[in-house]
């Protein structure tokens, strides 16, 4: 009964706003009190609304009143204060299930505010001022308020562990440090903890200063994403532009020739209707004659034909079709295949273009290359069929294996003409263009002294002419590595340079065309780099061999 009066009191004398004891009571003109702080704290926050209310029966004011000091309430609070009112603490300084609960606390516990190391215990916060007052008690160690501070004592001696066992990597107590851990590496927890410590920030800042890279590239990749984007985008645009020029150039093309057939279709179809028109006044002309020299004919009295016959007029000049000529009927078909093999050329040039378009696009790299392989079965991964292109092969060579064999021959093969054409040096270019990471392997098979030069090389190598430069290695435009069965020799822009190693009857070629490498490779039961390239390829690269007489070469099928 005593504690329902106590609980029953608290609430008469608590300030509905901050739910303590009244201080410096105040009474609102509709007979509700409150701190005074508490309730000009809330008509503040009122103010500009020119209305005030009471935070109990909501009634409104206006304009603000103005409290008086609640005599009445104060001297009553002083009085109970004297016979042991407190504050009743708020349902939120309760523990919780998931809160720490003080160790002290009798009924219904509060929350612990911090746990002593020393103690092993946890105290709220009136509990905890012992420990604050206390001179003998303020060396004890405080720490937030923690659930295992059991875990901190002995199982087998039931004393604080205080020492760190280095040799077993344990906390232990220090009856355990002179028993069965007597011999071990064994140091204070605290000595311990300190060594961890420093461990610990050395670690912290090794990730922090990876934190700050990884956020430096994370900026940078940012903005290579915008470069990337506004460069694309300004690709787009220009290619349309540049296209929609194109057609506009091919609409007017076309506009041109069907203006100009038109023209000329009318001077001739005015021609052919001139002369048409007098072969037939030309028609009506002789057969008028005709009907006179029929009545004529038809004239039965021998005197009267006589008399009439001089009277006839002469004919006049014939415009028969004998007289001109009359092309064959082809008209304008011949217009038809001159557009037809216009048509052919812009093909064959988009197709071309296309090709080195779509290869520039593809050499568009942001990010960083990967390793580069190192087993055969790495570089297989890049595999690229390779096929020669007849165009490009001297007349000497002869294709075979669908175009993958080349064989160096005495006598002519049957080639026509072609520009793309080799004239002097025994060499054939690859059909496909090479970007982006490609190997591929080269079986050779030298049967004379000269031997075999397994290279790449830009398109526009020259083909015809007797000079050095047209051989692949001997300008800036191509790469050769050339094996005579016994050595190896590098050959790029005149400059040899001898490669060590043994000889295998087979070579691999690896190409990173964005990074600017060219490996060459012996390939046996394992691969052995024979010489690197590191360079800048500013275009697509054509595979390409050079085979001396009795030589042969193929490119095998690696898929």
């Amino acid at each position: 009964m005593e504690q329902q009066e106590n609980q029953l009191d608290r609430e008469r004398f608590c300030c509905s706003i901050c739910l303590d004891p009244l201080k410096d009571p105040v009474t609102t003109v509709c007979g509700h009190s409150y701190c005074k702080s508490c309730i000009n704290t809330h008509w503040d926050k009122e103010e500009e609304r020119g209305s005030y209310s009471c935070p109990q029966c909501r009634q409104t004011f206006t304009p603000r009143p103005v409290l008086e000091k609640n005599t009445m309430l104060a001297d009553s609070l002083e009085e109970l204060k004297k016979t042991g009112l407190q504050a009743a603490p708020d349902d939120h300084c309760y523990a919780g299930p998931e809160d720490v609960a003080c160790d002290v606390c009798t009924g219904r516990k509060l929350k612990a505010l911090k746990s002593c190391l020393n103690c092993l215990a946890s105290y709220c916060e009136k509990h905890l001022q012992r420990h604050l007052q206390s001179t003998a008690l303020k060396k004890h160690k405080l720490v937030e308020p923690s659930e295992k501070l059991k875990e901190n004592i002995c199982s087998r001696h039931d004393e604080v562990m205080k020492m760190f066992c280095r040799t077993d990597q344990q906390c232990i107590c220090y009856l355990c440090s002179v028993d069965e851990h007597k011999d071990h590496d064994t140091v204070s927890a605290a000595a311990e903890r300190s060594e961890r410590q420093r461990e610990l920030g050395l670690r912290r800042q090794t990730i922090q200063q990876r934190v700050q890279d990884t956020e430096k590239d994370v900026k940078l990749l940012q903005q290579e994403e915008e470069a990337l984007n506004g460069s694309a985008d300004k690709a787009v645009e220009d290619s349309e532009e540049i296209f929609t020029e194109l057609i506009r150039l091919l609409e007017k093309r076309s506009s041109d020739v069907k203006q100009q057939i038109r023209s000329q279709q009318e001077t001739e179809v005015s021609r052919v209707r001139e002369l048409q028109e007098r072969l037939e006044q030309e028609i009506t002309e002789l057969k008028r004659k005709d009907h006179e020299l029929k009545q004529l004919s038809d004239t039965e009295d021998h005197n009267q034909f006589l008399h009439n016959y001089p009277s006839l007029s002469p004919l006049s000049g014939s415009t028969h079709s004998s007289s001109f000529r009359i092309r064959p009927l082809r008209n304008f078909e011949d217009v038809t295949a001159a557009v037809s093999q216009v048509r052919g050329r812009l093909q064959d040039i988009l197709s071309e273009t296309e090709t080195e378009i779509l290869q520039i696009v593809s050499q568009v790299d942001v990010l960083l290359r990967q390793p580069e392989p190192e087993t055969r079965a790495d570089f297989l991964r890049y595999s690229q069929e390779i096929t020669l292109d007849p165009n490009t092969a001297h007349k000497h060579l002869l294709l075979s294996e669908g175009n993958r064999k080349v064989t160096r021959m005495s006598e002519d093969q049957s080639y026509s003409n072609h520009p793309d054409r080799f004239t002097v040096y025994c060499q054939v270019l690859s059909r496909e263009s090479l970007t982006g990471r490609c190997y591929w392997e080269v079986e050779v098979e030298v049967g004379g002294r000269g031997g075999v030069g397994v290279a790449v090389t830009y398109k526009n190598i020259s083909r015809a002419g007797g000079s050095d430069e047209y051989l692949f290695g001997l300008s800036d435009k191509s790469w050769s590595l050339r094996c005579d069965g016994y050595t190896y020799y590098f050959y790029h822009n005149s400059i040899g340079t001898p490669v060590s190693g043994p000889v295998s009857s087979r070579v691999g070629v690896y190409l990173d065309h964005s990074a600017g490498v060219l490996t060459f490779y012996r390939v046996s039961d394992t691969m052995t780099l024979l010489h690197r390239v590191q360079t800048t390829f500013t275009q697509p690269l054509y595979a390409g061999v050079w085979v001396y007489y009795g030589d042969t070469a193929e490119f095998c099928k690696l898929k």
